[in-house]
């Protein structure tokens, strides 16, 4: 089955359009181009900021022009990630996607349903002639994934809507109305290379095949973070054996939990059959921990040819000191409702040109001041170890609206359609509507979507008949949106 028979066809159409267009984050141009083209060939008014985002205008159909204008919004870019063995140019080929029973997902890549499904309801919203509205603005924000620098950027005033529905939220029938806060925390080893000893044994470790997901969303689910359990067998190795680090490339982007970790190592020829064994034993130890959330979790050692260099001995046990020691996973639960309050991710580590190694975590809380906690503890742990640290300046939560109108209207119109009570709720992830909050201090906010999971790796998929649920709702939704004051 091809995409093009899904259901509804117009959503999926321009999904299947939207997939065929490279979109890495900060790398938007040719998703901006199309949106340009898309509104042109439609007499839409469309407008580009400075910062790339784009919006996109379209008058109310007839009867419903004393509506409140409702914002439609999601991102345009997406997560660019691939299995080791898959060949494939985020810049410049197309997602490849394939229909597996009720999942839509893609070959070997991350799908970019997140948020590309989104930008699908939109576009087919802004190219329907049958479905009732009251005046709309499809406003598509670029770099989302890695920094939110398009919902930074934006200027007051860019978007004039009174309501905004944010198309970013991965599981139908939840309606999020608040968000974690969230600041990236980075650490610098600098080190002058020595020599290594040849007449070492050379081996290469692996971690690989983990489940990963959303740093995020998914970091309550207890999945193994690839770099830890790397960190966790050099750690043991550095207390028993004379050995040295040549090369560490472990995690990808700060927003995923790492699914994959390598190192470079050395120790003396009379251990190698000993670190053999202490590897096997490891990775039993491990795959026992996470037996329930790590199914197909691989563990390799593998010799390696001599390596001329090797970090310098102290810089590479204060870096492996430090990735023990640093903290992964949930700080704190809120003592509100059953949500992750407080977390760190533990996101990449890489040995790169000009002899350092640098350090990518990403610190999230719905309480700010618990955020910058997180982060001091982070920063704390690598300043130990002898690094340079830098907090970034971090995006704002998003704090519930108790009085909100179109929350209201959302959840009494789920019900009307489906017949069953959604659940509102807040989400340990950042939304653009948290940086929206704070431009636009009087936007009537709710965020839904269909239902996504192993968002952020090649193991992205989407539920197929939740597309049509959101879709219906959707409409529904624009329907019944109140009068202007």
């Amino acid at each position: 089955m091809e995409m093009k028979s899904l259901k509804p066809a117009e959503v999926f159409r321009f999904f299947d359009e939207v997939n065929k267009i490279p979109r890495p984050s900060k790398k938007e141009e040719k998703m901006i181009a199309y949106l340009q083209k898309f509104a042109s060939e439609r007499g839409l008014e469309c407008k580009v900021d400075e910062t790339g985002n784009v919006l996109i205008r379209k008058a109310a159909t007839t009867g419903m022009e004393d509506r409140k204008t409702v914002i439609l919004q999601s991102h345009m870019d997406m997560v660019c990630e691939k299995n080791r063995d898959v060949e494939f140019d985020f810049e410049n080929d197309a997602i490849q996607t394939v229909v597996d029973g009720e999942w839509l997902k893609a070959k070997g890549t991350t799908l970019g349903a997140d948020d590309g499904i989104g930008v699908a309801m939109e576009l087919a919203l802004l190219d329907a002639a049958d479905i009732e509205h009251g005046p709309i603005e499809c406003v598509f924000t670029r770099d989302e994934e890695t920094g939110l620098s398009g919902a930074f950027g934006m200027q007051p005033g860019f978007m004039s809507g009174d309501i905004l529905l944010n198309l970013d939220s991965e599981d139908e029938g939840q309606f999020f109305v608040s968000c974690a806060g969230g600041a990236g925390t980075s650490a610098e080893f600098d080190f002058t290379p020595i020599d290594a000893p040849q007449d070492y044994f050379f081996f290469e470790l692996k971690v690989k095949g983990l489940t990963g997901g959303h740093s995020g969303d998914d970091i309550n689910k207890k999945r193994a973070n690839a770099n830890k359990i790397l960190a966790r067998f050099l750690y043991n190795s550095l207390e028993k054996y004379d050995l040295y680090l040549c090369d560490i490339q472990a995690g990808g982007l700060h927003n995923a939990i790492p699914r994959e970790a390598a190192a470079v190592c050395a120790i003396p020829m009379k251990d190698k059959e000993s670190i053999r064994v202490d590897w096997n034993i490891f990775a039993a130890d491990v795959e026992e921990e996470y037996s329930v959330t790590e199914k197909t979790m691989q563990f390799e050692l593998q010799s390696e040819s001599a390596q001329p260099k090797a970090v310098d001995r102290v810089v590479a046990r204060n870096l492996i000191w430090a990735l023990q020691a640093v903290h992964n996973g949930i700080l704190s639960m809120s003592q509100d409702i059953d949500l992750v309050e407080t977390s760190s991710n533990l996101a990449s580590i890489r040995l790169v040109e000009g002899n350092k190694i640098v350090i990518k975590t990403s610190q999230r809380s719905s309480i700010l001041s618990a955020r910058h906690n997180m982060s001091n503890t982070i920063k704390a742990t690598f300043e130990l170890a002898g690094a340079k640290v830098e907090v970034g300046e971090g995006y704002p939560g998003w704090k519930m609206n108790p009085n909100s109108k179109i929350l209201q209207i959302v959840v009494e119109t789920y019900k009307e359609l489906f017949g069953k009570e959604p659940k509102v709720l807040g989400i340990h992830a950042g939304l653009e509507c948290g940086l929206f909050s704070e431009k636009y201090p009087g936007l009537d906010m709710v965020s839904f979507g269909p239902t996504l999971r192993g968002v952020h790796s090649p193991d992205e998929r989407l539920l197929i008949p939740t597309v049509a649920m959101v879709w219906e709702h959707m409409k529904t939704i624009l329907k019944n949106i109140p009068k202007k004051d």
